[in-house]
């Protein structure tokens, strides 16, 4: 079984050989698509100039076919904006980044229509992210480890390259140098096969020719040794130019940012600014093709160059800052050979000898490799485009000194700083990887496992479902694991009404996906994910030694984000369950309340019930008793009265509003541990505890407990806490007679719930805030709510885009008719803003979102919720949103 296991998992070589022979052709053909589709529509665009004037035409095709380029993005694959090459290495570095089908069927598309308007965009940035998606989309066909989809994602990638230029070798480097940074056999392999594929099949369908279309550089290059100063000369001007070009670009899409209108508009205008430049250039102008092969075999005269290359470089900053689907290697080519073009002509007229046709290929190669930081394979793709081994030392020279100074000016990857642009930062090694290949499934598996026995009948299996929180129980037989049987199983057979003295062996499920002690957990995460399961059995040969669940790779994660040593067995004894109580479950989701304070246990139960009203959820309600640590919780004798009384107000809630509650007394040496193991165990979809505020512990945000639940917990997070006594809460509401309400509220602070805030920042967590806002706002009498946005003095003209969402989600879930109001709040930080305004207008209640990239990280940088639910008196409420699972 642990052999035949290692087998299928171990992605075979013959396999990854027909995958990278797969994708080697798909990306070619893709790339010859886009070729003569983007060459097709510019002749078009050229021709039309000839039966209408240039100066109505060309602006009008750029606006026209940017709007449209623009929409196809905005509304069926946003992920196919730019060039393509970030996210591609985005995805590569393990960043959720979308990759598919529909995103490469989109981008092959608009990128037609955006080359083809006239915009000075390349087509090869975009053959990468098509060849990528569309490799991504076949490894999904394929049950293989994520390391084997990345290598298949970059072979795609790197045959897209090598089909648009016809380079194949430059394919491999250019994923070797920047894209993936492997040189494994494998990684190398299929990206050598699928390269080479992509390049011969995209030389025959483009009839054997050069991508530039040159015909004499196999024999017209020159080199000498006197010339060497000038090709440094040239490589230090192609460095300082890239690195003034990359700055330009990051300029261009802030400027646009600036402008608040969509990125159909953005492009469209883009399309339009282009088409009056070029209408006024001259006519040589309108064919990019034209001009290159003009520059490099020196039929053009210095000026010319000089006006091609103030063009091209002011136009590709409007084109590629508005976020048309278009790439940067073809315009930093022109750059890089008008560049060379006019070095080359001084040279001659100064030394009588060179070839400017060579200073137009080296600077070509040059300036490539300033602007995109990837100097071996600038050389290589002008020396497979040209086959001109003289042309092989102009190359480095131009090409090293340019990528030297681009880097000095202008340090870093241009593609990294397009992705910090959408909040994304690579690292060369995250911690969580480091976690998930690092560890394997014995360090974090548990080892205590209840198993079900093959000989079992069906009505003591049915008792110790009914016994037990599992939902599911690995099946043995002599220590060995047979199977696997789950709650649907037993539904199944007693639907059938089949009799009760069948054996458990009848109607498990036989061979169950199981791993062994080395897997890494990066290849169970990735069968827990495959298969969509929440579990899987840890076996040595047949032996049952184990099981691993999310919960424990989230976990270990944590944990190694924390520097805290992972392995460690010396983990608490598990909670021992003392008292229970439980309701059929017939919810659609359930929530935990952790309940320790009789003074905040009723105002965190009805946040509860109009949590668990609205979403229909059950309810899960938990009282843990702490013991020291020298006693053993399934020993230690305790008193469960208080805990009890605590738990009936509960009950009477539920019961009044007709919810589900199920009750639990749990005796534990570590309170945060036994959270975790009851949302583990109950499968909770969201948990809602009261918190302080603040915490006197050191290295800690928000105390022991709460900091563990919101690093380990995979579910939603809600965190109250609970502001000075003003009035009573509604009582009125959900039909609850005076007696009851006189109960309920007997040992619970009274607030007020009128008046809210909510700060909109754009994250996912502020989405979550105001989907749990029309629930919470039950609480209060004709609440009011004022979304803020908070902008910074230096901002003249704030976006309140997305406040103006939140206000139609929220008219949609409950009609508000004017109590909600989005405003925005000029402030230097967002604590600030928001203490600030609940202190002058008296709010009741703030909910705060967290980050995107995570609750505890934002709050260790800036401690932004801290903050805020420190510096005012008023109930704050946390919402963090769920780990994906």
């Amino acid at each position: 079984m642990n052999q035949r296991f290692r087998t299928w998992w171990q992605p075979r070589r013959g396999l990854a050989i027909a995958e990278a022979c797969v994708i080697g052709l798909v990306a070619a053909l893709s790339a010859v698509f886009l070729k003569v589709g983007s060459g097709w529509l510019g002749t078009w665009r050229v021709h039309s100039t000839h039966l209408l004037p240039a100066w109505l035409v060309l602006p009008a095709i750029g606006l026209v076919l940017g709007f449209v380029a623009g929409w196809l993005v905005d509304r069926l694959a946003p992920e196919a904006y730019g060039s393509g090459i970030p996210q591609v290495k985005a995805s590569l570095a393990n960043v959720p980044m979308a990759l598919s089908w529909r995103v490469a069927g989109i981008k092959l598309l608009s990128a037609i229509i955006a080359i083809g308007s006239g915009m000075t965009l390349g087509r090869q940035g975009p053959t990468v992210h098509v060849g990528a998606g569309l490799a991504a989309g076949m490894s999904r066909w394929v049950p293989t480890s994520p390391d084997h989809r990345r290598q298949m994602i970059a072979a795609g990638a790197g045959a897209g390259l090598a089909a648009a230029f016809n380079a194949p070798i430059a394919g491999v480097l250019f994923i070797v140098e920047e894209l993936l940074q492997d040189l494994s056999g494998l990684t190398l392999g299929t990206a050598i096969i699928a390269s080479f594929i992509g390049g011969v099949i995209s030389r025959l369908l483009g009839g054997g020719s050069l991508d530039l279309n040159l015909q004499l550089v196999k024999s017209s290059s020159q080199f000498s040794i006197p010339e060497i100063p000038f090709f440094l000369l040239l490589g230090i001007f192609a460095g300082l130019l890239g690195a003034l070009f990359n700055s330009g670009l990051i300029f261009s899409i802030k400027f646009y940012r600036k402008l608040h209108i969509s990125l159909p508009l953005r492009v469209a205008l883009a399309g339009f600014i282009s088409g009056v430049v070029v209408a006024m250039l001259p006519a040589s102008f309108r064919d990019n093709t034209g001009l290159r092969e003009s520059l490099i075999t020196g039929g053009s005269q210095p000026t010319v160059a000089a006006i091609a290359f103030a063009a091209q470089f002011i136009l590709t900053l409007i084109a590629f800052g508005s976020g048309a689907p278009g790439g940067l290697f073809a315009p930093s080519l022109i750059l890089g050979s008008c560049l060379g073009h006019i070095i080359g002509v001084s040279e001659l007229y100064i030394t009588g000898a060179g070839s400017p046709a060579t200073y137009a290929l080296a600077g070509m190669g040059g300036f490539f490799s300033a602007v995109s930081k990837v100097p071996i394979t600038a050389i290589v793709i002008v020396f497979e485009m040209t086959t001109d081994f003289n042309l092989v030392l102009p190359l480095m020279i131009v090409s090293v000194a340019a990528y030297l100074v681009a880097d000095k000016v202008v340090p870093g990857s241009l593609y990294e700083k397009l992705l910090e642009l959408k909040g994304i930062t690579l690292t060369k090694e995250a911690p969580m990887e480091g976690a998930l290949t690092k560890l394997t499934a014995k360090d974090v598996m548990q080892e205590r496992v209840e198993t079900l026995d093959a000989e079992m009948s069906l009505e003591e299996a049915m008792q110790s479902f009914a016994r037990s929180h599992h939902r599911g129980f690995p099946v043995v037989e002599n220590s060995k694991l047979v199977g696997i049987v789950t709650q649907s199983d037993l539904l199944k057979i007693r639907d059938r009404n089949l009799a009760n003295d069948i054996f458990l062996k009848e109607i498990m499920t036989p061979v169950p996906m199981t791993v062994t002690p080395i897997h890494t957990l990066s290849n169970v995460l990735y069968l827990l994910d495959r298969y969509q399961i929440s579990r899987l059995p840890v076996v040595d040969g047949r032996k049952l030694i184990g099981i691993i669940t999310r919960a424990d790779i989230i976990r270990a994660q944590a944990e190694h984000l924390n520097g805290e040593n992972a392995t460690l067995k010396l983990r608490p004894e598990p909670s021992y369950v003392v008292y229970q109580t439980r309701s059929p479950s017939i919810g659609r989701g359930r929530l935990l309340v952790p309940v320790a304070n009789p003074e905040t246990a009723g105002i965190l139960l009805e946040m509860a019930a109009a949590i668990a009203r609205d979403r229909h959820y059950e309810i899960d309600c938990v009282q843990v008793m702490l013991i020291p640590r020298h006693s053993s919780p399934s020993e230690t004798q305790v008193r469960t009265a208080k805990s009890r009384r605590l738990l009936r107000k509960a009950e009477v809630l539920a019961k009044k509003w007709q919810i589900p509650l199920h009750t639990q007394i749990r005796v534990t040496h570590d309170v945060a541990q036994t959270i975790l193991e009851t949302i583990h165990e109950q499968h909770i979809d969201l948990i809602l505890m009261g918190w302080k505020g603040n915490t006197s512990t050191p290295g800690r945000i928000f105390g022991d407990v709460v900091d563990t639940v919101i690093r380990q917990a995979a579910c939603e997070v809600v965190l109250v806490k609970l502001g000075t006594i003003q009035q009573s809460p509604l009582e009125t509401q959900h039909g609850l007679t005076a007696p009851a309400k006189q109960q309920l509220s007997a040992n619970s602070t009274q607030h007020s719930f009128n008046r809210w805030l909510v700060p909109m920042a754009g994250g996912p967590n502020s989405r979550l805030a105001i989907k749990l806002l029309p629930a919470l706002l039950t609480l209060g009498n004709n609440p009011q709510i004022r979304l803020a946005q908070v902008f910074k003095p230096s901002e003249l003209k704030p976006d309140m885009t997305i406040s103006e969402q939140a206000i139609r989600q929220l008219m949609r879930r409950r009609k508000l008719s004017n109590t909600v109001v989005a405003l925005p709040v000029q402030a230097d930080s967002v604590a600030e803003g928001v203490i600030n305004l609940v202190k002058t207008e008296g709010y009741d209640v703030v909910v705060v979102g967290a980050s995107r990239e995570g609750l505890l990280q934002r709050a260790i940088q800036g401690n932004i919720p801290e903050a805020i639910a420190s510096g005012v008196e008023s109930t704050v409420i946390l919402v963090r949103g769920a780990i994906n699972k």
